[in-house]
């Protein structure tokens, strides 16, 4: 049976934010749960594996990626940072993962055949420019794991990713919320996932001076990470002004009891616990805004 997508022309957007995604699952999994498919889905960072996660359908994979996979030995801390692996081992939490015997078995042919279009962003280190890679970009695993690995390799907590002749970033740092190739591809209403709380802005980075030195052969990495801030808010602003004029619906996490580098179990649980208690209270005004 053909799959098919039954939410047309509105953006189903992910923001990204590490492991705080593991309270954005629990609202992705209430989409699913609740059979709601969209046609157009953009993520970067942690939200670019919440989109693939999406647009392979799997409840199971949404969670155990920003949940369960901390339990695994393999996954990262301080020895792997310290050996330059990254304190996410992300080469592994991508690249090794995704097979079908290992720890995060990913539904390769659900996802190639589901029809929406999908939009993951990295930042080139070198050229300092967002790069959108889209479905025709994937031609395999392999591809779709260095592609959700480039646009998540945090900067500091993880090494860069070499694909394509080219060495990406985490795509947070050209702003973190994907609104941007969403207007350009011509989409006009947008349900936006987030991992802040209403009413969150971002702040200035601190250590200024650290972040320009660690990087002071990539001027461009440090000139982004410095000017994050700027791009993020303006986003969030625009969100709002388009909230208020019913072209997006905005999904904001209540609360938001972990941090981007958690790695303790029970407190990653437990933040996918109320995200999807409040994904589940909340199904009602989403059915609303997209089909009312």
């Amino acid at each position: 049976m053909a799959i098919e997508n039954n939410i047309k022309e509105t953006a189903l957007i992910f923001e990204g934010g590490g492991m705080r995604a593991s309270y954005t699952a629990g609202f992705l999994n209430n989409l699913l749960e609740n059979g709601l498919y969209f046609d157009y889905v953009a993520g970067i960072s942690a939200g670019s594996s919440h989109s693939v996660n999406y647009l392979s359908r799997d409840t199971q994979r949404a969670k155990r990626s920003f949940v369960d996979l901390v339990l695994d030995p393999q996954f990262g801390g301080w020895h792997s940072f310290l050996m330059g692996e990254g304190f996410f081992r992300s080469k592994y939490i991508y690249e090794d993962t995704p097979y079908p015997e290992a720890a995060l078995p990913f539904d390769m042919q659900t996802f190639m055949e589901n029809p929406a279009r999908l939009r993951i962003g990295a930042f080139d280190r070198d050229s300092g420019e967002m790069k959108y890679y889209t479905k025709a970009d994937i031609r395999n695993i392999e591809d779709l794991a260095k592609i959700v690995r480039s646009s998540s390799s945090m900067p500091i907590f993880m090494p860069p990713t070499f694909y394509d002749d080219h060495y990406y970033v985490d795509g947070g740092l050209g702003g973190g919320i994907p609104l941007d190739i969403a207007k350009k591809d011509g989409l006009k209403k947008f349900f936006v996932i987030l991992t802040r709380p209403k009413g969150y802005r971002k702040s200035p980075v601190k250590y200024q001076g650290a972040i320009k030195r660690i990087y002071r052969r990539y001027p461009l990495v440090a000139e982004a990470m410095l000017n994050r801030h700027i791009a993020y808010n303006q986003t969030l602003d625009e969100l709002e002004t388009l909230e208020q004029e019913g072209k997006a619906f905005l999904v904001y996490p209540q609360t938001m009891p972990v941090t981007n580098r958690e790695v303790n179990y029970s407190k990653l649980e437990e933040s996918y616990r109320l995200g999807y208690e409040q994904g589940k209270r909340e199904v009602p005004e989403w059915k609303e805004y997209l089909f009312g």
